[in-house]
C-alpha cells in the first residue's frame, strides 16, 4: 500500500511536467526538451528562496506556498522570454530541429542556473504543518505526499475548466486544432502561443518547487525528470492533457509495482511500459494519428551533392585526407580529437541516412552505438576476440536488435518514433548500468587492448578510409532507385503505397541498416578508448549524433563531416578554456538552427553565392 501511495505522489510531479509540456506542444507543435530546465528553475529558485534568502518564510506555510508559487512564476516568466527569443523562431520548423534548438536552450539554462545559484545541492526545509507521518497499517507515510496526490487531480480539474469554460481556453483549444484557421477568423495566435509557453512553464516550476519537500534541488534535476515526462506525453498522446493525466498514473503506478517487486529494473519497466503502448497504439492512448496533426513537416529536399563531378569529389576526399594526415602529425591531442571526430562522423552518417532518405526521427540513435561498443567489448574480453572479429561481433548485437525492434519501427512516426527509439537507448542505458556481472555497471569495462600502441597509425589510417568509405556509400545510395524510393517515401509516404512501393519493408530496411553502421562506430568507440561505460547510451550521446548531423545540415553529403569536425573541435576547445562551455554551445546551438536550419553547407553556400535566399 505504501508502495502504491507512493507511485500516485510520483504520478502527481509527472503529471505537473507533462501537461505543461503538453499545452506547448498542442499550440506551438514544438516539441520542447527545454521543459525540464523549467522543472530545476523552479526549484532552485524557491529553494534559495526558503534556505538562503529569507529564511523565515520557511517556517511558515502561507509564507512557503508563497515561495512556491514564486518559483513557479520565475520559470514561467523565463519562458515568456525563451518563447519570444526562440520558441517562435522555430515555429514551423521539423521536429528534430526543435529538439536540438531546445536542447541547446538546456544547456545555456544549466550553465546559467549554475552562475547564479552554484553547483551545491540545497537543503529546502519540509513545508511546515505537512512535516508528520499518518499510519497506514503498519507502515506510516507521510502527509505532504498525501496532499501531491490529492493536488494532481484539481490541477486536471483546474485546466479542464480552463479551457472548456473560458474564452482564453476556448481560443487556445481551436488553436490546438488549427491555429491557421483562427488567424484567418482575425484572432492573433501569438499571444495564445506566449501564454501557452508561460502556463506550461510555470506548471513545470511549480511541480519542480513542490519536490522540495521530498528531495533536495541540485543541477542534475532537468535531465532526470525530462525523459519520463517525455515518456507520459507520447504513453498519453501528444495534446491531450486527459491522456498526460492517464499515462502519468499509469507511470506511477509502475514505479510501484517496480520498487517493491524488481527494485533494479524499474527504469526498464518504464520504457517497456512505452514501448508496448506504441506498438499497440502507435499515437499513444487518447492521441490523434501523426498525419492528423498539423504540426511542422520536414521539406522535401532532395539530396545535395550528388551533382558533384568526379574531379570536385577527388579533390573533396585528398582534402579530407591531408587534412587526417596533418591531424595525425600534431601529436597526442590532435590525433585524440581526429579520432573522436572520426567516429562521431561515421556514428553521424548512420543517424543521416534514415533521416535524410527515409525521413524517420531517431532521439535515441545511440542504442544501437553503445550495443556496437558492448559486443566489441565483451567479446574482446571474454573471448580474446582480435578487432575485426571484435567489430563484427558489435554489428552483429546491433544487427540482431534492430531487427527486432525494426518491426515496431514501421508502425510509427515523426515524435512517436523518437521517442520509441528513446525507449530503446534507456532501456539499453539501464541493462549496462544494473547488469554489472556482465557490462561492470557504472564502473564499466576498462583494459580494453583492441588496438595496441604500434598498431595505433594503421587503425588511424583505416578510420579515416572507413569514414570515406561511409560518406560515398550515402553518396551512392542517394544515386540508386533505392535512395529515389526512399525520398519518395519520405515526400509522399501516402503516393508512394498508392504507387505499389513496399512502404514498410523500405523503411524496416534502411532502419537496419543505420543501425548496423551506428553498431560498427560503437565498436570503432570501444577500440579507441579501451574501455567503455553506460553514458555511450546516453540521451547526451543520441544528442551528438542529431547535432552533427543538422549542424552541417541535413541534405548535405558532406554535412555530417563538417557537423563533426565543428562539434569535436568546439566541445575540446571549450571545455579547456571556458568554464560555462556549455552553455557557450548551447547559445551556438541554438543560433544555428535559427539561422541556417538547413546546416552550416548550406549557409556558406548562400554567403558564396551573394543570395539571401534559404
Amino acid at each position: 500500500m505504501i508502495q502504491l501511495l507512493g507511485g500516485l505522489s510520483y504520478a502527481t510531479t509527472l503529471f505537473l511536467m507533462a501537461a505543461g509540456l503538453t499545452l506547448i506542444f498542442g499550440v506551438t507543435r514544438i516539441v520542447n526538451f527545454a521543459h525540464g530546465s523549467f522543472f530545476m528553475l523552479g526549484a532552485l529558485f524557491t529553494a534559495h528562496w526558503v534556505t538562503n534568502w529569507f529564511p523565515a518564510w520557511g517556517d511558515s506555510p502561507p509564507l512557503y506556498l508563497l515561495a512556491i508559487i514564486l518559483g513557479a512564476l520565475c520559470a514561467g516568466f523565463t519562458g515568456a522570454v525563451a518563447e519570444f527569443f526562440l520558441l517562435r523562431r522555430m515555429s514551423g520548423a521539423p521536429e528534430l530541429y526543435q529538439l536540438v534548438a531546445t536542447f541547446g536552450l538546456t544547456l545555456a539554462m544549466h550553465d546559467a542556473m549554475q552562475w547564479s545559484f552554484g553547483p551545491e545541492e540545497v537543503f529546502a526545509p519540509r513545508f511546515p504543518g505537512l512535516k508528520g507521518s499518518l499510519a497506514i497499517g503498519e507502515d506510516f507515510f507521510p502527509v505532504y505526499q498525501l496532499v501531491m496526490i490529492a493536488l494532481g487531480p484539481l490541477v486536471w480539474l483546474g485546466l479542464h475548466l480552463l479551457l472548456k469554460h473560458s474564452l482564453f481556453g476556448r481560443r487556445l483549444r481551436a488553436a490546438t486544432q488549427d491555429r491557421h484557421m483562427l488567424a484567418a477568423l482575425g484572432i492573433n495566435p501569438r499571444p495564445l502561443m506566449l501564454g501557452a509557453v508561460v502556463l506550461g512553464c510555470a506548471l513545470a516550476g511549480l511541480g519542480g518547487a513542490l519536490q522540495l519537500p521530498k528531495e533536495p534541488a541540485h543541477l542534475q534535476m532537468d535531465m532526470s525528470v525530462i525523459v519520463e515526462t517525455f515518456v507520459v506525453v507520447v504513453m498519453g498522446g501528444l495534446g491531450s492533457i486527459g491522456g498526460a493525466f492517464v499515462a502519468a498514473l499509469l507511470i506511477g503506478l509502475v514505479h510501484a509495482f517496480g520498487i517493491s517487486v524488481f527494485p533494479q529494473a524499474t527504469l526498464v519497466l518504464v520504457f517497456l511500459t512505452m514501448a508496448v503502448v506504441l506498438v499497440f497504439r502507435p499515437q499513444g492512448l487518447f492521441g490523434l494519428p501523426a498525419s492528423a496533426l498539423d504540426g511542422p513537416r520536414e521539406v522535401a529536399q532532395k539530396f545535395r551533392g550528388l551533382g558533384l563531378g568526379a574531379v570536385a569529389t577527388s579533390g573533396i576526399v585528398l582534402a579530407f585526407a591531408v587534412v587526417a594526415g596533418a591531424a595525425w602529425l600534431g601529436g597526442p591531442y590532435w590525433q585524440t580529437l581526429a579520432l573522436d571526430a572520426l567516429i562521431l562522423m561515421i556514428f553521424g552518417i548512420s543517424l543521416q541516412a534514415m533521416m535524410a532518405f527515409g525521413g524517420l526521427v531517431s532521439f535515441g540513435h545511440a542504442a544501437f552505438f553503445a550495443l556496437g561498443a558492448y559486443g566489441a567489448a565483451l567479446s574482446h574480453s571474454l573471448w580474446g576476440a582480435p578487432l575485426p572479429l571484435a567489430l563484427a561481433t558489435g554489428c552483429g548485437v546491433a544487427l540482431a536488435v534492430s531487427a527486432v525492434f525494426g518491426a515496431a519501427v514501421v508502425r510509427s512516426s515523426g515524435v512517436y518514433l523518437a521517442m520509441l527509439s528513446l525507449a530503446l537507448a534507456q532501456v539499453v542505458w539501464a541493462g549496462a548500468t544494473q547488469w554489472i556481472s556482465l557490462t561492470g555497471g557504472d564502473n564499466g569495462l576498462i583494459g580494453l587492448t583492441l588496438v595496441s600502441d604500434a598498431a595505433r597509425p594503421y587503425f588511424y589510417a583505416g578510420l579515416v578510409l572507413l569514414a570515406l568509405f561511409s560518406v560515398l556509400w550515402l553518396r551512392v545510395l542517394g544515386q540508386s532507385v533505392l535512395g529515389a524510393a526512399l525520398q519518395a517515401l519520405r515526400d509522399a509516404p501516402l503516393r508512394a503505397a498508392a504507387s505499389g512501393l513496399p512502404v514498410n519493408w523500405l523503411k524496416y530496411h534502411v532502419f537496419v541498416v543505420s543501425a548496423v553502421l551506428a553498431g560498427l562506430a560503437g565498436g570503432l568507440f570501444a577500440a579507441h578508448k579501451g574501455s567503455v561505460f553506460p553514458s555511450v547510451a546516453s540521451v547526451a550521446t543520441s544528442v551528438d549524433a542529431l547535432l552533427v548531423v543538422l549542424l552541417g545540415g541535413v541534405h548535405q553529403l558532406w554535412g555530417v563531416v563538417v557537423g563533426s569536425a565543428v562539434l569535436g573541435y568546439l566541445g575540446a576547445e571549450l571545455g579547456r578554456e571556458v568554464t560555462y562551455w556549455r552553455g557557450l554551445l548551447g547559445v551556438f546551438i541554438m543560433l544555428i538552427m535559427v539561422a541556417a536550419p538547413s546546416g552550416l553547407l548550406s549557409l556558406f553556400k548562400r554567403r558564396a553565392s551573394g543570395s539571401g535566399a534559404p
